[in-house]
């Protein structure tokens, strides 16, 4: 029997002269690989609704190893995306990492509505293409139960005040003197360490609400990104990209 489902296209891989190998993260069945055969055809009937970023409707049967897809139909389409450069290395970046958790369900419903609001903002340019991606990876992890400890300081429970240490593996935020003991230096001013508890403590409907100066993104970019790499145990080669086009 047919199956019925909704996601977003994260990879895609041609085989032979005109099939493709889809990676889509889906809210009921999480990440999945699926056929689309003939899909690289212009006028074949998958083609428009299987590129990679595509938000579509899919009907799938499935196989032994994977999925195929028998019909598929456009719901959203993030064309703003392949405008710059920097669009495409962020959202490939974005994609990479949640293809790396591969949130299985009810956290692939969650992972997936935040993958399609950073899509959004950047395809619409409404936050900057470094706030997205600092979002991005903090938020994602966190849903993904990698959440760090950010309420206080874990050496003496200092709240606020000055700057901290956010330990990208142990996850435990210190503040400038309990890191001075443990011979850290401090990577995150004020504005950072709101940023960060902004990021993964608020409502979905607020997470984007928030400003930053240059140097506060800055430091808390360097952290996040550290974070990710921590917790994935390996380099993203999407990241490698965006960050030659970043810089």
């Amino acid at each position: 029997m047919p199956i019925a489902t909704t996601g977003l296209i994260l990879r895609q891989i041609k085989v032979g002269e005109a099939d493709r190998i889809l990676t889509i993260l889906t809210p009921d069945l999480g990440v999945i690989s699926a056929s689309a055969k003939g899909s690289m055809r212009l006028k074949n009937k998958l083609f428009s609704a299987t590129g990679l970023f595509c938000y579509s409707e899919f009907s799938l049967t499935s196989g032994r190893s994977h999925y195929f897809i028998d019909t598929a139909q456009i719901k959203n389409v993030f064309h703003g995306i392949s405008a710059t450069v920097e669009g495409m290395g962020l959202a490939s970046y974005m994609a990479e990492i949640a293809a790396e958790l591969s949130p299985a369900p009810p956290e692939s419903e969650a992972q997936l509505r935040l993958l399609l609001n950073c899509l959004y903002m950047l395809s619409e340019q409404k936050r900057p293409v470094r706030m997205l991606k600092v979002i991005y990876e903090l938020r994602s992890m966190t849903l993904a139960g990698y959440m760090p400890d950010v309420l206080a300081c874990s050496g003496c429970g200092k709240y606020d005040g000055g700057e901290f240490y956010l330990d990208p593996i142990a996850g435990n935020l210190l503040c400038a003197a309990c890191a001075d003991k443990a011979r850290h230096l401090p990577n995150l001013d004020e504005g950072a360490l709101y940023a960060l508890r902004h990021i993964c403590l608020a409502e979905d409907k607020k997470l984007f609400s928030f400003t930053l100066s240059d140097s506060s993104l800055k430091d808390l970019s360097r952290v996040s990104e550290q974070y990710v790499l921590a917790h994935l145990e390996h380099k993203m080669k999407s990241l490698d990209f965006l960050k030659t086009v970043l810089e």
